[in-house]
């Protein structure tokens, strides 16, 4: 080594990758712990069970809220889930249609009816439908009434659902089914629709949890109190005792059903994602 050599320095190692992921994930900890610390220290646990959490109030709305808002909800949800899927389906395969008109129409009904807030389509259905029809009225009362808003409002978005599943069959499927000598109608019902259900399931699964809090709207129809639903339940029976607590068992009715079906959802999605693998 001659004098003007000068000997190497060590090279100065600095976290790995793996090590800076780690320690960014214990900080967001480290954040997320303190944030629930703070609120758990700072929020005044009394007043909030005074207001949301009185077990005397709770036990008065049973087994009511069972047996008649949670059952409303879940009859208001399944019709409009029902008359959505139906009209849902009609708009897509006009959606997909060779007639050009067909596609027009179903791409304005698609584009107004996404684009409107779902308390205007209810008011539309409970009031602007009876003044344009005098004297006509919406078989099933305010079930049917319900039926036609929720469904009038979720038919937009299952449309789209439906048309992106059906285009999401391979095309070979319905060239096979049409060398064998199946109609186009016939091949779209027995080949592709089935196949199409299976890949769309899940996000149908979500729509219906959407539907199923989109029921609260039902208030605006005017409803008896053995037409109530959660929400409505819930409210008149906050009025009433000055008290927060049913609105906050309600709230975890929703829940009940809400819960499973988004777990419901997860599963399918994944079994789904399984066997694209």
């Amino acid at each position: 080594m001659t004098d003007t050599d000068t000997p190497l320095q060590p090279k100065k190692k600095g976290l790995t990758r793996r090590q800076k992921r780690t320690l960014s994930r214990g900080v967001q900890y480290a954040v997320f712990a303190a944030a629930v610390i703070a609120f758990a220290a700072t929020a005044d646990w009394g007043r909030l069970q005074n207001q949301f959490a009185q077990a005397d109030i709770a036990k008065q709305m049973f087994p009511d809220v069972i047996t008649l808002a949670l059952k409303n909800t879940v009859l208001y949800t399944l019709s409009g889930f029902v008359v959505g899927l139906v009209l849902g389906m009609v708009i897509a395969l006009m959606r997909l249609s060779s007639v050009g008109p067909y596609r027009w129409l179903a791409g304005v009904y698609i584009e107004i009816f996404r684009g409107l807030p779902a308390l205007l389509i209810f008011i539309f259905v409970g009031v602007a439908v009876p003044l344009a029809f005098p004297g006509t009225e919406i078989p099933g009362g305010t079930y049917g009434k319900v039926a036609l808003a929720l469904g009038l409002v979720s038919a937009a978005y299952m449309a789209e659902t439906i048309r992106a599943g059906i285009q999401a069959v391979p095309k070979g499927q319905l060239e096979a089914a049409r060398s064998l000598g199946f109609s186009p109608a016939k091949a779209m019902i027995s080949i592709i629709i089935p196949q199409a259900f299976r890949i769309i399931l899940p996000p149908l699964t979500n729509e219906l949890v959407l539907l199923f809090k989109d029921s609260s709207l039902v208030l605006f129809l005017g409803v008896t109190l053995e037409e109530r639903e959660l929400s409505k339940f819930g409210r008149d029976l906050a009025s009433t005792t000055a008290n927060s607590t049913p609105i906050l068992v309600a709230g975890l009715c929703y829940l009940l059903v809400t819960i499973p079906l988004s777990f419901v959802v997860r599963r399918m999605e994944t079994k789904a994602q399984e066997a694209i693998r």
